[in-house]
């Protein structure tokens, strides 16, 4: 049983959107720094309907005196000694969020703190805790918990639709190279940071449509009217894009990648790393909707099963009632 714990306040950055705006739906009381130009160490909340944090000047930070302090990156560390004048790990409990697979080696590359036992990293994916050598911190994980924004799905428009941010920058990385191969079975619509300017580098039989970064909300509904979900990630960690659209009741194309194997069940889709067994599939969702949908429905029933909000509050809810005992 959960060990219960008073009110906290929760120091942590504003890194990954999707995942605060899920963090951030516990009982406590989240402070988000904000410097002066925003930038990656203060762009504070952004205008996210985020009711529980508030937005807190680098500068006052001091004042407020956080209980624990949830890091994400490094740099963060220094941050806090610097902003807080207390060392995490010693002089404030922490925990380190690992969201990330490890680069540039999937098996050898050490963790930035695996020298360091006083600050345990919580893994997102039970994968990224074994590729990452973590040495000596103590490492636990937590599997990502979805805000559902309910079975929207019509599939109203035969396209495929992927999320990718920066698709050209990252290519091999996200499998945005792979996208003129499953253009040549249907038309896709890509979403994300840079996804207007993206241009395939092959010919393809349909068009690769770069559409933008939409807000959360109306990112949704623009997903569920498109007929299949494609995930082309390599060596990302599970996307939570592709959890959001099994929570939108879509069928799911994927790479069989990193945790994915474990996130997308069989009757939800096809997971395979054979392009070609993935195209045609993508071609029969495209040109079968009564197929398309009994597989989104069962995607559905999955990721609120294994990937609901409340275990995930739950499991980070007895996580700092420990780190901070």
């Amino acid at each position: 049983m959960a060990e219960t714990i008073e009110r906290l306040k929760v120091l942590l950055w504003h890194v990954h959107g999707s995942w605060t705006s899920s963090f951030v739906r516990g009982p406590h009381h989240y402070l988000v720094p904000v410097v002066d130009g925003g930038g990656p160490w203060g762009r504070g909340r952004c205008g996210r309907d985020w009711p529980s944090a508030e937005d807190v000047p680098a500068g006052e930070l001091r004042d407020t005196e956080p209980d624990v302090v949830v890091l994400q990156r490094p740099e963060e560390i220094d941050l806090t000694r610097r902003w807080l004048g207390r060392d995490p790990g010693r002089e404030i409990p922490a925990i380190y969020v690992e969201h990330n697979t490890p680069r540039p080696s999937a098996a050898t590359t050490r963790h930035p703190l695996a020298d360091r036992a006083d600050i345990p990293i919580v893994h997102v994916t039970h994968f990224n805790d074994l590729m990452w050598d973590n040495g000596i911190a103590p490492t636990s994980v937590v599997p990502h918990g979805i805000v559902d924004p309910g079975a929207l799905y019509t599939g109203e428009v035969p396209h495929g639709v992927a999320l990718i941010n920066e698709p050209k920058r990252r290519g091999r990385i996200t499998g945005s190279d792979l996208l003129p191969d499953f253009a040549m079975a249907g038309p896709i619509d890509l979403y994300g940071i840079g996804a207007v300017d993206f241009t395939a580098d092959r010919p393809t039989g349909h068009p690769i449509r770069g559409i933008g970064d939409f807000e959360q909300r109306t990112l949704h509904r623009e997903m569920a009217q498109r007929r299949v979900y494609l995930h082309t990630a390599r060596w990302t960690s599970l996307g939570l894009s592709l959890l959001e659209a099994m929570h939108l009741a879509m069928p799911v194309v994927a790479l069989a990648t990193t945790e994915a194997v474990s996130a997308v069940p069989p009757e939800a889709g096809v997971l395979s790393s054979d392009v070609a067994r993935l195209t045609a599939k993508f071609r029969e969702f495209l040109h079968e909707p009564d197929l398309a949908e009994l597989a989104g429905k069962a995607g559905r029933q999955f990721a609120l099963e294994h990937y609901g909000l409340d275990a995930f509050l739950r499991r980070w809810n007895s996580l700092l009632a420990e780190v901070i005992r």
